[in-house]
């Protein structure tokens, strides 16, 4: 994506900030709760539930009636379809992530059905365990080539003398791990497409032994304790299926209020409603209500007031302006606003303002500190989404393209239908007069597009330990040019890191003090670790620059609690063969190691990378090997996928 997101202060009178909050907080969050109340309660709604999306239109109908009611009515045309868009986004993102847990739990479910102990397999296939893991062993045999057959070899020789950061060990590895995944699928797969009973018992046998023929006797204790905690995780996600239910935001406490009262003056009949009561009360409630989009740049006016300082009007709010504060870094976003609306404005309408660089806004409130009225405490922040090709004519040029073949195709496909109607006459009249307005160019400084070489990838590997290392790798023949480690990409900033790992050990120990006294714990964090994502993400650019990356190959986030987990585990095996010691030091290691925040790295990356021209891609990062070998299989991985696509 070319596009990005800046910010700016917005500044007004007092009456203006009042009354912008009373609409905003008394009406159009209200609104919002309702809609999202009764789109949980459509009778369609567990069938959008299992397809993971639902019909944006139904927002639509629903708000339709609740505009004439008493308790809503008084808005602005735009904060009505501010509030259907903000439903809309909202019941999209958790329909997504609910089909995805509900993925998740039919998966857990899958496997809970097929785990069983050694004695249970026994007893549903009818033969002998000698007899069971011949038939493993044969399934194995048939499913992996002889050269990469794993055989286990019980007692100690299933120990291995581990060297301290050998590559070579962590590239096996890496492999094997690789190749027992791959195996792991194949037979998942076998155990879904036959009915054969012996079958079905052999292949649940090898995945649950890690695809090998275990020659030791089952641990029941252990085996009870897997399995316990398999429906463990299986509960938990019921739970999550169950209760997520977007609610909105309750400016008032009152949801709050009651449940105290409630709790205060009654004995929970059950567990899960004390849980129930005791969530309530932990929640955080919002104390600011929800933004208000303009989905469309013709929604907003810019101007000059007197002092010659930039201030907007919103449509609905035209009576009302607001001065723009922002950072002197981004001052010429916002002059170039109000350059395209004036050159549309002069040349009489005679440019497109789909070649606008602001392409939408938000408004939304900040919270600030102190006493007092809710407008005079909390601030007014205006969000404005810019497409970074717009800022020069080169790149102008090529959105203007794009968007003339888009009208071009729908003229043509119009035409096609052969005799044309009154409204579609008129339809194509009004493509032909936007086709003739996209053709008039807005005058804007020349800047020669960034040309990458295809084949030249920019890898980044995130991890615990090493927040960001990067490879560049060249696709065509998989080999790397370059690594930069953490440290080569800091310079003599590095020292940065260990002081923000410091400002976070010392926040983790004042917190935990805080929790055993009972005492208030938000503990507020400084700015550093930002500051540090910006020096990396501006690094990362400047290497994708020198070497001509055609692309910047990120991990995807959902895979990074995963690969945490991994690094952790495999440091932990490295220190001792005994459980108990790698799960005393696993949590030890958890404490002392730096959490980063990777998204924030990535949004950082990604932004910087739109400014600059830079395509980004996503790609699976693998859970074993050194920051390196993972930064070269996430670019190789990458590459192979554009190549099948």
């Amino acid at each position: 994506m070319s596009q990005i997101t800046i910010q700016c202060r917005l500044v007004a009178s007092e009456s203006t900030r009042q009354q912008l909050w009373k609409l905003m907080a008394e009406l159009n969050t209200p609104l919002i709760n309702e809609l999202l109340r009764q789109v949980h309660q459509h009778p369609e709604f567990e069938t959008w539930r299992q397809k993971g999306k639902h019909p944006t239109s139904i927002v639509k109908e629903l708000c339709q009636p609740l505009k004439t009611d008493p308790s809503f009515i008084g808005q602005p045309g735009r904060f009505y379809t501010s509030a259907i868009a903000t439903v809309n986004y909202i019941y999209k993102s958790w329909f997504k992530l609910m089909k995805r847990s509900q993925s998740q739990l039919e998966g857990k479910i899958r496997w809970w059905e097929m785990l069983k102990s050694d004695a249970e397999l026994v007893e549903v296939s009818g033969v002998t365990l000698e007899s069971l893991r011949s038939k493993a062993d044969e399934i194995l045999a048939h499913f992996t080539p002889q050269s990469d057959t794993v055989e286990a070899q019980p007692g100690k020789g299933n120990k291995r003398k581990k060297t301290k950061k050998s590559k070579v060990a962590e590239g096996d590895c890496a492999e094997r791990t690789l190749r027992e995944r791959s195996i792991s699928k194949t037979l998942f797969e076998a155990y879904r497409d036959t009915e054969d009973i012996l079958t079905h018992c052999a292949i649940s046998y090898l995945l649950k032994n890690g695809c090998k023929i275990n020659d030791k006797e089952e641990d029941t204790q252990k085996f009870a304790k897997r399995r316990r905690k398999l429906e463990i995780q299986i509960e938990r996600l019921r739970e999550q299926l169950e209760a997520r239910i977007p609610k909105g935001r309750d400016l008032t406490n009152g949801k709050w209020l009651e449940t105290l009262l409630l709790a205060t003056h009654n004995v929970p009949e059950s567990e899960t409603e004390a849980k129930s009561w005791q969530d309530s009360l932990l929640k955080k409630s919002s104390k600011v209500p929800f933004p208000i989009a303009y989905e469309t740049n013709e929604d907003m006016t810019w101007f000059k007031n007197e002092r010659g300082r930039i201030c907007v009007k919103f449509n609905g709010l035209s009576e009302h302006s607001f001065q723009v504060y922002c950072d002197s870094r981004q001052l010429h976003w916002f002059q170039r606003f109000l350059e395209d609306q004036q050159i549309k404005q002069n040349s009489k309408n005679q440019h497109s303002s789909s070649l606008f660089t602001l392409r939408s806004g938000r408004i939304a409130w900040q919270e600030g500190e102190g006493k007092g009225e809710e407008w005079k405490v909390n601030h007014l922040i205006f969000y404005c989404s810019v497409d970074t090709r717009l800022w020069t004519a080169e790149g102008t040029n090529l959105v203007r393209v794009e968007k003339a073949e888009e009208i071009a195709k729908t003229i043509t496909q119009t035409k096609a239908k052969g005799e044309l109607n009154d409204q579609q006459l008129a339809h194509i009249k009004r493509k032909n007069s936007s086709l003739a307005r996209i053709n008039n160019s807005f005058p804007r400084p020349s800047k020669p597009l960034y040309q990458g070489q295809s084949h030249i990838l920019v890898a980044v590997s995130l991890g615990l330990e090493k927040p960001a290392t990067v490879a560049v790798v060249d696709g065509t023949i998989g080999k790397v040019l370059t690594y930069r480690s953490i440290r080569q990409l800091l310079g003599d900033n590095y020292k940065l890191l260990n002081r923000q790992r410091q400002q976070k050990h010392t926040l983790s120990h004042q917190r935990q003090i805080a929790q055993m006294l009972a005492a208030p714990n938000e503990l507020g964090e400084s700015e550093l670790g930002e500051y540090i994502e910006r020096l990396l993400a501006k690094e990362i650019i400047a290497i994708a620059q020198t070497y001509k990356a055609g692309s910047i190959v990120l991990p995807k986030l959902g895979d990074m609690r995963e690969q945490v987990q991994s690094e952790i585990q495999a440091k932990a095996e490295q220190k001792s063969d005994l459980i108990e010691v790698q799960q005393k030091y696993a949590k030890q290691y958890r404490v002392s190691t730096h959490q980063w925040s990777y998204g924030r790295l990535i949004e950082n990356i990604r932004s910087s990378a739109a400014k600059t021209g830079i395509v980004i891609e996503e790609s699976k990062q693998p859970i074993r090997g050194s920051p390196q070998e993972k930064a070269k299989e996430l670019a190789i991985a990458a590459y192979h996928s554009r190549q099948k696509t």
